[in-house]
């Protein structure tokens, strides 16, 4: 069984979606919770769920495209709690043009958010890990990262490159015990991807976008396990990776996708 009591997480993104779903996990296994977030209702109303549970948990409002942001956030937590244990690296976006309809915006924001928003969050708790002797870091990448595909070449480059970035900080700050690894979620019912499941019948029109057959129509013709992911799945796998069960793992991204990408 995970245990995670008296672990301190900070989950970037963590009102809703994966993020809610990676926050109750560490909950459910013992960790208090600092919520960082840009959405403060989402956040609020998930800090109050991890309470339900008999854990401790506070919002932060962070921005993580901002290092001051990021810095302020990461001030006001150890404010709260004294310390961090545990990173987990989940604010994302999305966009879903072709190549050839993107727009530098498109590709800014999935970047910005997505890849350097790791860095930029890591960079404000690093030196506090390497203090302490030891940190926990998770990336939230995607299956995406692993194989790009039509039509989500910004995304897939971002979430490939937060795969490159997992890699490069697990090789830096391994000598500091500092495990950094990565989950690449695969399809996953969630509010960032309802908008587009127009793609998986080939069309990005508003007569199909959000229809919930071609999302389980697209599974069922691809997934080897036939069903799709969840928030909770994302959550059990990231408690696992900064639990002391996988202290000698790092630089590693875990698919959950149910065989979708198999590597």
């Amino acid at each position: 069984m995970i245990q995670l009591a008296d672990r301190i997480a900070l989950v970037t993104g963590g009102g809703r979606g994966i993020g809610r779903g990676i926050v109750l996990a560490l909950a459910q296994a013992g960790a208090d919770i600092v919520i960082a977030d840009v959405d403060a209702e989402s956040a609020e109303q998930t800090a109050k769920d991890v309470e339900a549970l008999g854990r401790q948990a506070c919002f932060v409002r962070v921005d993580v495209t901002d290092a001051d942001s990021t810095e302020s956030g990461v001030a006001a937590a150890l404010e709260r709690f004294d310390r961090i244990d545990i990173l987990v690296n989940n604010a994302g976006v999305v966009q879903t043009n072709l190549a050839g309809d993107s727009t530098g915006e498109d590709w800014n924001r999935c970047f910005e958010v997505n890849t350097r928003g790791i860095w930029t969050m890591t960079r404000a708790l690093v030196s506090h890990f390497r203090e302490r002797g030891e940190g926990r870091i998770v990336n939230i990448a995607s299956i995406a990262g692993r194989r790009g595909g039509t039509p989500l070449p910004a995304y897939s480059a971002s979430k490939a490159g937060a795969i490159s970035l997992t890699q490069s900080l697990a090789s830096e700050l391994g000598p500091d015990n500092i495990n950094v690894n990565a989950v690449c979620p695969g399809l996953l019912w969630t509010p960032m991807w309802e908008k587009l499941e127009g793609m998986f019948q080939g069309s990005a029109d508003a007569s199909v976008v959000g229809q919930r057959a071609a999302f389980d129509a697209h599974l069922q013709a691809n997934c080897p396990l036939r069903r799709e992911q969840t928030p909770e799945d994302i959550g059990n796998a990231v408690a696992f990776l900064v639990s002391d069960l996988a202290c000698n793992i790092t630089g590693q991204a875990l698919n959950v996708d149910g065989g979708l990408e198999m590597n």
